[in-house]
């Protein structure tokens, strides 16, 4: 892999878009970076949904401790309450189930009675959120919802008998020695599953690495093999205007060098010629990637095949935003020239 020209083809084409940074690492070393000024490199900014992600990892780690059970374990063995609900289906939904937002209930994330700024307006979020009604059977369809987010990160509280943080800083952050940081909670102390997690883009990258890796850091297991394998697995294919699958928390997809035409046309003219697709890119293999994703533009991607982690953070209002598969459709593909 030709990593100076990886860095200039990047060089090219990453500045113009006018992202918040914009950070990629090959094989662990830092090939390029970019950020808008200095206060995008040193200032913790929200991570939005990317927080889900993290929440997933701490998952992960309380499982290997033992201190979650197994993933298939129902609801009401953290909520025994749920077993007087008129549904019968509310019980049986498994915590894998609301890793993977199939747990059924009907939400519409960001509008109605059921949603997430509904659910930030009452006096107890978890209780709002188990309370919704269930509109498909558990593990058939996939519905984004930050409720079973809050859900979760009740259950991570209750089972390891510390604040989400309180977990993170000592099995998580503090390794990665990601120390700037900011996590809201809600009115019960529990952090927000789903959003409200504030930190820096080089940290955001250290976390990629992490799963890069397959939860090893500095000789040390964090997050065993097999739970960085499962929770990054393929679990349900989602729906348009989404593309690919969902895993626990993280999203995962294919990309070829035939993405870069659909974005060509509303790229400016300079980057067009630099980005533009050959007749023989066309036969170039695809790549399978997996990523973590937050409203308005932040997101960590990691291409195990080319030992790739790329982290894009963005603050734009939505009218001044570039596309947003910035890197599916247009870094990815001219990545595939340095296979």
């Amino acid at each position: 892999m030709n990593l100076s020209s990886i860095h200039d083809m990047l060089h090219s084409i990453i500045p113009a878009l006018d992202l918040r940074s914009c950070l990629v690492s090959v094989q662990g070393e830092l090939i390029y970076q970019h950020y808008r000024n200095e206060e995008a490199k040193t200032r913790i900014a929200k991570i939005n949904s990317c927080t889900k992600s993290v929440l997933s990892a701490l998952v992960c780690m309380a499982m290997d401790q033992g201190k979650i059970p197994d993933a298939s374990t129902p609801l009401s063995f953290f909520f025994p309450e749920v077993q007087t609900d008129a549904d019968a289906r509310k019980p049986q939904i498994t915590l894998e189930q609301l890793l993977t937002m199939t747990a059924g209930f009907n939400w519409d994330e960001f509008g109605g009675q059921n949603s997430f700024p509904r659910m930030t307006r009452t006096d107890h979020w978890v209780h709002f959120a188990l309370e919704q009604t269930l509109s498909h059977t558990p593990g058939t369809h996939m519905e984004y919802n930050s409720g079973v987010s809050q859900i979760l990160s009740a259950i991570l509280m209750q089972q390891t008998g510390m604040s989400v943080n309180t977990f993170a800083e000592r099995y998580l952050f503090d390794p990665l020695e990601i120390t700037d940081y900011e996590w809201e909670s809600d009115p019960q102390g529990v952090h927000t599953g789903g959003f409200g997690l504030k930190m820096l883009p080089a940290d955001l990258l250290k976390f990629g690495q992490l799963f890069l890796q397959k939860g090893q850091w500095n000789g040390t297991t964090l997050i065993t093999h097999d739970l960085v394998n499962r929770s990054t697995t393929p679990a349900i294919a989602v729906s348009p205007p989404n593309h690919g699958y969902y895993a626990w928390y993280w999203w995962v997809d294919t990309c070829s060098a035939e993405s870069a035409r659909f974005i060509e046309d509303v790229l400016p003219t300079d980057i067009q010629s630099t980005t533009a697709i050959a007749p023989s890119d066309l036969a170039l293999p695809s790549l399978n990637y997996y990523y973590a994703r937050g409203f308005g533009g932040q997101f960590v991607y990691i291409v195990p095949a080319l030992e790739l982690v790329v982290v894009l953070t963005n603050d734009k209002r939505k009218k001044e935003k570039p596309p947003l598969d910035v890197f599916p459709r247009l870094i990815a593909p001219q990545l595939l020239r340095y296979l």
